[in-house]
Protein backbone atom coordinates (compact mmCIF):
# COMPACT_ATOMS: atom_id res chain seq x y z
CA UNK A 1 0.00 0.00 0.00
CA UNK A 2 1.21 3.60 -0.41
CA UNK A 3 1.97 5.81 1.81
CA UNK A 4 0.64 8.72 -0.55
CA UNK A 5 -3.01 6.84 -0.86
CA UNK A 6 -2.80 6.26 3.04
CA UNK A 7 -2.22 9.75 3.50
CA UNK A 8 -4.76 10.79 0.83
CA UNK A 9 -7.62 8.53 2.71
CA UNK A 10 -6.45 10.15 6.15
CA UNK A 11 -6.87 13.25 4.50
CA UNK A 12 -10.66 12.43 3.25
CA UNK A 13 -11.71 11.18 6.57
CA UNK A 14 -10.89 14.14 8.80
CA UNK A 15 -12.12 15.93 5.20
CA UNK A 16 -15.31 13.97 5.68
CA UNK A 17 -16.00 14.48 9.42
CA UNK A 18 -14.98 17.69 9.61
CA UNK A 19 -17.37 19.15 7.12
CA UNK A 20 -20.33 16.85 8.34
CA UNK A 21 -19.98 18.46 11.95
CA UNK A 22 -20.22 22.51 9.71
CA UNK A 23 -23.64 20.48 8.25
CA UNK A 24 -24.82 19.14 11.11
CA UNK A 25 -24.59 22.55 12.54
CA UNK A 26 -26.34 24.15 9.90
CA UNK A 27 -28.77 21.92 9.87
CA UNK A 28 -29.98 21.80 13.44
CA UNK A 29 -29.42 25.40 14.35
CA UNK A 30 -32.93 27.22 12.62
CA UNK A 31 -31.24 30.35 12.57
CA UNK A 32 -28.67 29.86 10.16
CA UNK A 33 -31.34 29.80 7.35
CA UNK A 34 -29.87 32.68 5.59
CA UNK A 35 -28.57 32.76 1.45
CA UNK A 36 -24.71 33.05 2.92
CA UNK A 37 -25.38 29.92 5.27
CA UNK A 38 -26.85 28.30 2.13
CA UNK A 39 -23.70 28.79 0.16
CA UNK A 40 -21.42 27.23 2.95
CA UNK A 41 -23.98 24.38 3.74
CA UNK A 42 -23.51 23.74 -0.18
CA UNK A 43 -19.29 24.02 0.16
CA UNK A 44 -19.51 21.59 3.17
CA UNK A 45 -21.37 18.96 1.30
CA UNK A 46 -18.99 19.12 -1.77
CA UNK A 47 -15.89 18.96 0.60
CA UNK A 48 -17.77 16.00 2.46
CA UNK A 49 -18.26 14.21 -0.26
CA UNK A 50 -14.67 15.00 -1.76
CA UNK A 51 -13.34 13.46 1.76
CA UNK A 52 -15.61 9.94 1.03
CA UNK A 53 -14.57 10.25 -2.57
CA UNK A 54 -10.88 9.67 -1.35
CA UNK A 55 -12.12 6.87 0.92
CA UNK A 56 -13.66 5.35 -1.92
CA UNK A 57 -11.01 5.82 -4.29
CA UNK A 58 -8.61 4.30 -1.83
CA UNK A 59 -11.19 1.54 -0.89
CA UNK A 60 -11.43 0.60 -4.92
CA UNK A 61 -8.03 0.28 -5.45
CA UNK A 62 -6.54 -1.53 -2.20
CA UNK A 63 -9.63 -3.41 -0.92
CA UNK A 64 -12.11 -4.08 -3.73
CA UNK A 65 -11.36 -7.55 -5.28
CA UNK A 66 -11.32 -8.68 -8.02
CA UNK A 67 -10.95 -4.57 -9.38
CA UNK A 68 -14.27 -3.13 -10.92
CA UNK A 69 -14.26 -0.73 -13.83
CA UNK A 70 -17.73 0.55 -12.56
CA UNK A 71 -16.31 0.90 -9.13
CA UNK A 72 -13.47 2.79 -10.09
CA UNK A 73 -15.08 5.35 -12.71
CA UNK A 74 -17.69 5.85 -10.30
CA UNK A 75 -15.47 6.89 -7.57
CA UNK A 76 -13.43 8.49 -9.93
CA UNK A 77 -16.89 10.38 -11.38
CA UNK A 78 -17.47 11.11 -7.32
CA UNK A 79 -14.19 13.07 -7.01
CA UNK A 80 -14.94 14.95 -9.69
CA UNK A 81 -18.33 16.24 -9.11
CA UNK A 82 -17.05 17.36 -5.53
CA UNK A 83 -13.77 18.75 -6.45
CA UNK A 84 -16.10 20.67 -8.83
CA UNK A 85 -19.02 21.70 -6.64
CA UNK A 86 -16.11 23.18 -3.95
CA UNK A 87 -14.65 25.48 -6.81
CA UNK A 88 -18.27 26.27 -7.77
CA UNK A 89 -18.85 27.08 -4.28
CA UNK A 90 -15.86 28.65 -3.48
CA UNK A 91 -16.85 30.87 -6.10
CA UNK A 92 -20.32 31.54 -4.80
CA UNK A 93 -19.01 32.13 -1.55
CA UNK A 94 -16.92 35.10 -2.57
CA UNK A 95 -19.01 37.11 -5.25
CA UNK A 96 -21.50 36.66 -2.52
CA UNK A 97 -19.07 38.32 0.35
CA UNK A 98 -18.39 40.73 -2.28
CA UNK A 99 -21.61 41.74 -3.13
CA UNK A 100 -21.89 42.14 0.54
CA UNK A 101 -19.47 44.90 0.55
CA UNK A 102 -20.05 45.71 -2.41
CA UNK A 103 -23.59 46.75 -2.03
CA UNK A 104 -24.33 46.51 1.83
CA UNK A 105 -27.12 48.76 1.99
CA UNK A 106 -29.48 46.31 -0.38
CA UNK A 107 -27.78 43.50 -0.10
CA UNK A 108 -29.68 41.63 2.48
CA UNK A 109 -32.81 42.40 0.73
CA UNK A 110 -32.07 41.72 -2.95
CA UNK A 111 -30.17 38.13 -2.05
CA UNK A 112 -33.23 36.01 -1.46
CA UNK A 113 -33.22 32.61 0.34
CA UNK A 114 -35.12 31.31 -3.04
CA UNK A 115 -32.77 33.24 -5.64
CA UNK A 116 -30.16 31.10 -3.91
CA UNK A 117 -31.59 28.09 -3.89
CA UNK A 118 -31.87 27.97 -7.72
CA UNK A 119 -28.21 29.45 -8.36
CA UNK A 120 -27.30 26.64 -5.63
CA UNK A 121 -29.04 24.03 -7.12
CA UNK A 122 -28.59 25.18 -11.19
CA UNK A 123 -24.44 24.52 -9.99
CA UNK A 124 -25.03 20.98 -8.98
CA UNK A 125 -26.79 19.58 -11.29
CA UNK A 126 -23.78 21.04 -13.31
CA UNK A 127 -21.53 19.38 -11.64
CA UNK A 128 -23.39 16.50 -11.05
CA UNK A 129 -23.10 16.50 -14.97
CA UNK A 130 -19.08 16.38 -14.61
CA UNK A 131 -19.23 13.46 -12.43
CA UNK A 132 -20.94 11.42 -14.69
CA UNK A 133 -18.38 12.18 -17.66
CA UNK A 134 -16.15 9.30 -16.77
CA UNK A 135 -19.26 6.84 -16.65
CA UNK A 136 -20.60 8.20 -19.86
CA UNK A 137 -17.65 6.78 -21.41
CA UNK A 138 -14.81 10.28 -21.49
CA UNK A 139 -12.60 8.08 -19.65
CA UNK A 140 -8.84 6.35 -20.99
CA UNK A 141 -9.66 2.82 -19.22
CA UNK A 142 -9.46 1.62 -22.67
CA UNK A 143 -6.28 3.54 -24.61
CA UNK A 144 -3.47 4.17 -21.45
CA UNK A 145 -2.09 6.77 -24.12
CA UNK A 146 -4.91 9.41 -23.70
CA UNK A 147 -4.82 9.02 -19.29
CA UNK A 148 -4.03 12.13 -17.26
CA UNK A 149 -2.21 12.68 -14.26
CA UNK A 150 -5.52 11.63 -12.98
CA UNK A 151 -6.37 7.97 -14.03
CA UNK A 152 -9.15 7.23 -15.47
CA UNK A 153 -9.53 10.85 -16.49
CA UNK A 154 -8.18 11.59 -20.20
CA UNK A 155 -6.23 14.23 -21.07
CA UNK A 156 -8.37 16.82 -22.60
CA UNK A 157 -11.11 16.84 -19.21
CA UNK A 158 -8.26 17.11 -17.02
CA UNK A 159 -7.00 20.38 -18.75
CA UNK A 160 -10.55 21.56 -19.06
CA UNK A 161 -10.93 21.52 -15.08
CA UNK A 162 -7.18 22.81 -14.55
CA UNK A 163 -8.12 26.04 -16.94
CA UNK A 164 -11.76 26.03 -15.12
CA UNK A 165 -9.83 26.44 -11.66
CA UNK A 166 -6.91 28.99 -13.10
CA UNK A 167 -10.57 31.21 -14.30
CA UNK A 168 -11.97 31.16 -10.80
CA UNK A 169 -8.74 31.98 -9.35
CA UNK A 170 -8.22 34.68 -12.04
CA UNK A 171 -11.80 35.58 -10.79
CA UNK A 172 -11.81 35.97 -7.40
CA UNK A 173 -8.53 38.23 -7.29
CA UNK A 174 -10.60 40.40 -9.86
CA UNK A 175 -13.71 40.56 -7.10
CA UNK A 176 -11.05 41.46 -4.09
CA UNK A 177 -9.27 44.29 -6.54
CA UNK A 178 -12.47 45.83 -7.72
CA UNK A 179 -13.75 46.24 -4.01
CA UNK A 180 -10.42 47.54 -2.58
CA UNK A 181 -10.35 50.18 -5.37
CA UNK A 182 -14.22 51.25 -4.54
CA UNK A 183 -14.12 51.17 -0.95
CA UNK A 184 -10.74 51.30 0.87
CA UNK A 185 -11.39 53.18 3.43
CA UNK A 186 -14.29 51.65 5.59
CA UNK A 187 -12.81 49.47 8.39
CA UNK A 188 -15.47 46.97 8.00
CA UNK A 189 -14.55 46.32 4.44
CA UNK A 190 -10.86 46.75 4.81
CA UNK A 191 -11.81 42.97 7.19
CA UNK A 192 -13.93 41.73 4.30
CA UNK A 193 -10.93 42.53 2.32
CA UNK A 194 -8.62 40.32 4.31
CA UNK A 195 -11.31 37.73 4.37
CA UNK A 196 -11.56 37.81 0.65
CA UNK A 197 -7.49 37.37 0.06
CA UNK A 198 -7.61 34.45 2.63
CA UNK A 199 -10.16 32.97 0.15
CA UNK A 200 -7.89 33.88 -2.92
CA UNK A 201 -4.79 33.47 -0.92
CA UNK A 202 -5.89 29.77 0.30
CA UNK A 203 -7.18 28.83 -2.92
CA UNK A 204 -4.18 29.52 -5.04
CA UNK A 205 -1.66 27.53 -3.11
CA UNK A 206 -3.99 24.45 -2.37
CA UNK A 207 -5.11 24.28 -6.26
CA UNK A 208 -2.97 26.16 -8.53
CA UNK A 209 0.16 24.23 -8.52
CA UNK A 210 -1.95 20.93 -8.73
CA UNK A 211 -3.74 22.51 -11.90
CA UNK A 212 -0.67 23.97 -14.04
CA UNK A 213 0.84 20.87 -13.40
CA UNK A 214 -2.25 18.91 -14.71
CA UNK A 215 -2.17 21.06 -17.75
CA UNK A 216 1.84 20.16 -18.58
CA UNK A 217 1.74 16.54 -17.42
CA UNK A 218 0.64 12.92 -18.51
CA UNK A 219 0.71 9.59 -16.89
CA UNK A 220 3.99 8.79 -17.75
CA UNK A 221 5.23 11.33 -15.51
CA UNK A 222 6.21 9.56 -11.89
CA UNK A 223 3.54 9.15 -9.46
CA UNK A 224 5.28 10.87 -6.88
CA UNK A 225 4.61 14.55 -8.55
CA UNK A 226 1.04 14.06 -8.64
CA UNK A 227 1.16 12.77 -4.98
CA UNK A 228 2.92 15.75 -3.64
CA UNK A 229 0.84 18.24 -5.30
CA UNK A 230 -2.72 16.55 -4.98
CA UNK A 231 -2.22 16.33 -1.28
CA UNK A 232 -2.51 20.37 -0.87
CA UNK A 233 -5.03 20.35 -2.90
CA UNK A 234 -7.18 17.92 -1.11
CA UNK A 235 -6.52 19.67 2.18
CA UNK A 236 -8.10 22.88 0.96
CA UNK A 237 -11.30 20.64 1.49
CA UNK A 238 -10.04 20.36 4.88
CA UNK A 239 -8.96 24.20 5.40
CA UNK A 240 -11.97 25.69 4.24
CA UNK A 241 -14.66 24.69 7.27
CA UNK A 242 -12.15 27.05 9.57
CA UNK A 243 -12.46 29.82 6.96
CA UNK A 244 -16.05 29.97 5.96
CA UNK A 245 -17.73 28.20 9.09
CA UNK A 246 -16.09 27.99 12.21
CA UNK A 247 -14.60 31.67 11.71
CA UNK A 248 -18.38 33.33 11.74
CA UNK A 249 -19.67 34.19 14.61
CA UNK A 250 -23.09 32.67 14.51
CA UNK A 251 -21.60 29.45 13.57
CA UNK A 252 -19.22 29.97 16.73
CA UNK A 253 -22.47 30.28 18.54
CA UNK A 254 -23.85 27.10 18.14
CA UNK A 255 -20.50 25.05 18.16
CA UNK A 256 -20.43 26.50 21.66
CA UNK A 257 -24.21 25.92 22.77
CA UNK A 258 -23.68 21.89 20.87
CA UNK A 259 -20.13 21.53 23.14
CA UNK A 260 -20.93 23.03 26.65
CA UNK A 261 -24.14 24.86 26.72
CA UNK A 262 -22.89 27.87 27.01
CA UNK A 263 -21.75 31.55 24.76
CA UNK A 264 -19.03 33.28 25.57
CA UNK A 265 -19.45 36.84 26.34
CA UNK A 266 -17.39 38.05 23.36
CA UNK A 267 -19.46 36.62 21.18
CA UNK A 268 -22.85 38.09 22.34
CA UNK A 269 -20.62 41.74 22.77
CA UNK A 270 -19.52 41.85 19.17
CA UNK A 271 -20.96 44.01 16.62
CA UNK A 272 -21.96 41.76 13.57
CA UNK A 273 -21.10 43.52 10.32
CA UNK A 274 -21.25 42.53 6.65
CA UNK A 275 -17.74 41.39 6.50
CA UNK A 276 -18.44 38.59 9.08
CA UNK A 277 -20.72 36.62 6.13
Amino acid sequence: VSPWDIALCATGTAVAGENALVLAVLFYTPSLRAPMFLLIGSLALADLLAGLGLVANFAVRYLLRPPSEAAELAAAGLLLAAFSASVCSLLAITVDRYLSLYNALTYHSERTLGFTCAMVLLMWLLCLGVGLLPLLGWNCLRDQSACSILRPVTKDNAAVLAICKIAFRHAQQIAVQHQFIATAQATSTRKGLSTLSLILGTFALCWIPFAIYSLVADSSYPAVYTYSLALPATCNSLINPIIYAFRNPDIQKSLWLACCGCIPSTLYSRPRTSSDV
